[in-house]
């Protein structure tokens, strides 16, 4: 159910059973428990007997939105009822003020790495929801210890790049035939003084304007050769960055806390053994990144979780040019107190958006 079918379905329940549905939700998501018609009379404001709730819920349940757990006299939401709540009824709160002081203190600790940033931030959502935290990102560029343009054949160079970390790229571009041995060797020690230390796309941009404002001392033979090969080593990281994520998980022992994991713990080892298995998990965070803001995706609306009972709250975040760059959010029971945890989420994604740009 989309928000919009939501929305409709909502307007068609009618003040009565919207009401019911909303105090039944809420109590559920309190509690855990099924919800009976006597608890539901103490809760709303509207004057109603028992019997006439119990006769609201019975339309409920033949609409899809309630269902009855086992023998239980109570009544609990089903998926579609928890995204009519979520997409219609929900209504979220304001970040506490401790918790954005909790976030901000706790984020702003944690170094500039971009690693550092994204363990602590996954971390910080665990503890303040009591699920797991997880970050999903593009692998990102290591810092440059060495680059050289190395003459392999008329017409071909061969461009050497080596990260602090190990790694080798060798990437071949053209050349002009003819080329003199020392245009090699003078484009390389001019990249080398600029790059060194720095990551391939923080330097980039800087490399580039400087030739062309002509601020580089060099001529134009070499300029071209610089350029071409910036060019060709850029492309191959962006290629090989989009395709590599990493992904981080922290507090997944949280999802054993919760009474209905210590009773279905068949479902909750499923669900730890779809955590393993990263590649599941990536693909549904990367769908965050194709909406503003909060995305929530629960329990068999999405085929990695069909059996697990979990639901996500999940948000982007994007670098100084606005441009999205990974998903951070909560992986817990459907039965989360979205209302607390959805601005959690999107602080907190803004938070890690901030310290990365």
């Amino acid at each position: 159910m989309d928000a919009v079918n939501a929305q409709a379905l909502n307007k068609a329940l009618g003040e009565r059973p919207r009401e019911v549905f909303r105090h039944l939700v809420e109590a559920f998501l309190a509690s855990g428990e099924p919800v009976g018609s006597r608890t539901l009379s103490q809760r709303l404001p509207l004057a109603l007997s028992p019997a006439s709730i119990r006769n609201v819920m019975a339309d409920l349940e033949t609409m899809g939105l309630l269902y009855a757990p086992h023998t239980s006299a109570g009544r609990a939401p089903t998926e579609k009822g928890l995204r009519l709540f979520v997409d219609g009824l929900l209504e979220i709160g304001e970040l506490a003020p401790d918790e954005r002081v909790a976030i901000e203190a706790r984020m702003s600790g944690s170094g500039r790495a971009v690693e550092d940033v994204l363990t602590q931030a996954t971390s910080l959502l665990s503890g303040l929801s009591n699920c797991a935290g997880l970050v999903v990102s593009s692998k990102q560029d290591s810092a440059l210890k060495h680059i050289e343009f190395v003459g392999v054949a008329p017409g071909k160079a061969l461009v050497v790049m080596v990260s602090e970390d190990g790694q080798v790229e060798n990437r071949l571009i053209d050349t002009p035939i003819g080329l003199p041995p020392s245009v090699l060797g003078e484009a390389s020690n001019y990249l080398n003084a600029r790059l060194r230390g720095r990551t391939l796309d923080a330097a980039r941009a800087e490399v580039l304007q400087e030739l062309d404002s002509e601020r580089a001392e060099l001529d134009q033979l070499t300029a071209k050769i610089v350029a071409e090969g910036l060019a060709t080593l850029s492309s191959t990281a962006s290629a090989r960055n989009s395709e590599e994520k990493v992904l981080i998980v922290r507090g997944a022992s949280h999802l054993l806390d919760t009474v209905e994991a210590q009773i279905d713990i068949e479902r909750v080892r499923g669900l730890f053994e779809d955590i393993e298995r990263k590649n599941e998990l990536i693909r549904l965070l990367e769908l965050a990144k194709e909406g503003d803001g909060v995305r929530i995706f629960i329990g068999s609306e999405n085929r990695l979780f069909s059996l697990s009972g979990s639901s996500i709250v999940a948000a982007p975040y994007a670098d100084a040019q606005g441009k999205v760059i990974g998903v951070i959010g909560v992986l817990g029971p459907t039965r989360l107190n979205y209302g607390r945890i959805i601005p959690i989420v999107d602080h907190t994604a803004k938070v890690v958006g901030r310290l990365l740009g």
